[in-house]
């Protein structure tokens, strides 16, 4: 059976958990609520629910203020609203004054497909993971969602975490015991003849490449890089020398996301070809998430394609 649980119901979920013991958890929406599937939190716990309105860059003060009083929120926004009209206080009220806010824009990417380049959020990696002192997280799928909501629960610090509004096809079995390890990338398939690195989303691409290489007797490891910043360069470095050649993916603009980060620690410890799949230099097309993906090449025929002329452009030989 498809999932059918966005990864934003998750999250919920994970919160609801949380409030019922302890009583600091606070959630905060800028009349965003619905589109962030925290209406049942509001309901259960109204004294831990804050609604600003639409005023993204008030609802980021005032949870910064909370958190001086003790309080642990989590500001429920759209991320492409909340990643750009609020990076001031994003920068100064949350990283720069170190105060323990958790930063959720939901509907990030290009899940507001339909509605083009003002709705899509495609720089807000690269804006919020040059900022001193903010994490960066992009879980992969809903029972990652979970997992991260309550680690960054208990992490003391700003985080800057993007969910997208739809469901997306599970990259976890649901018993899967792995830990949610802050800046520690997981080796979701073992492989030695290239490594696909993705995040968020694309994760679910990755593997399904990773399939289809294998028939063609290609073993392409696979890492989740669910958290850009800090970066797990280690991860990254071993790739580099185990495996011969990357390529990322990413719901992003090409510049200043998951693949730069990646081109940085390699070109710096362990140059290797690499290639950077994501949102050219241009407005992303308006349609359904997986038109724009499709558009795009971020699919697992084109990341096959791809790795298979990666291969055989650098003259790398299957091992």
């Amino acid at each position: 059976m498809p999932n059918t649980i966005p990864n934003r119901q998750a999250m919920c979920e994970a919160l609801l958990e949380l409030a019922e013991s302890d009583r600091d958890i606070m959630v905060l929406a800028s009349d965003s609520r619905g589109s962030a599937a925290m209406a049942p939190f509001a309901k259960r716990y109204p004294e831990q629910f804050v609604e600003t309105g639409i005023a993204e860059q008030n609802i980021v003060g005032i949870a910064a203020g909370l958190a001086h009083s003790g309080k642990t929120p989590f500001v429920t926004s759209p991320a492409c609203f909340l990643s750009m009209r609020s990076i001031e206080q994003i920068k100064v009220d949350v990283a720069y004054s170190g105060t323990n806010v958790k930063l959720v824009g939901i509907s990030g990417g290009i899940s507001y497909g339909a509605l083009g380049m003002s709705h899509h959020s495609v720089q807000d990696i690269a804006v919020t993971r040059a900022i001193p002192g903010l994490a960066v997280v992009l879980p992969a799928d809903r029972h990652e969602t979970k997992k991260m909501t309550k680690a960054i629960a208990e992490y003391e610090g700003g985080v800057y975490v993007r969910i997208g509004r739809n469901p997306v096809e599970d990259v976890y079995e649901e018993n899967d015991d792995r830990e949610f390890v802050l800046g520690k990338a997981v080796r979701l398939k073992d492989g030695t003849d290239l490594t696909l690195i993705a995040a968020g989303e694309t994760v679910r691409v990755a593997l399904d490449a990773a399939e289809l290489l294998a028939q063609d007797g290609i073993r392409a490891r696979v890492l989740n890089m669910h958290t850009i910043k800090p970066l797990d360069e280690e991860a990254i470095v071993a790739a580099a020398e185990e495996t011969g050649a990357i390529i990322t993916l990413e719901e992003h603009s090409v510049f200043g996301g998951l693949g730069a980060a990646v081109a940085e620690v390699t070109a710096q410890h362990c140059p290797v070809p690499l290639r950077i799949l994501g949102i050219p230099d241009e407005p992303a097309i308006a349609g359904k998430t997986a038109e724009v993906f499709r558009h795009y090449g971020i699919s697992a025929e084109h990341v096959k394609e791809l790795a298979e002329q990666l291969l055989k452009r650098t003259g790398v030989q299957a091992k």
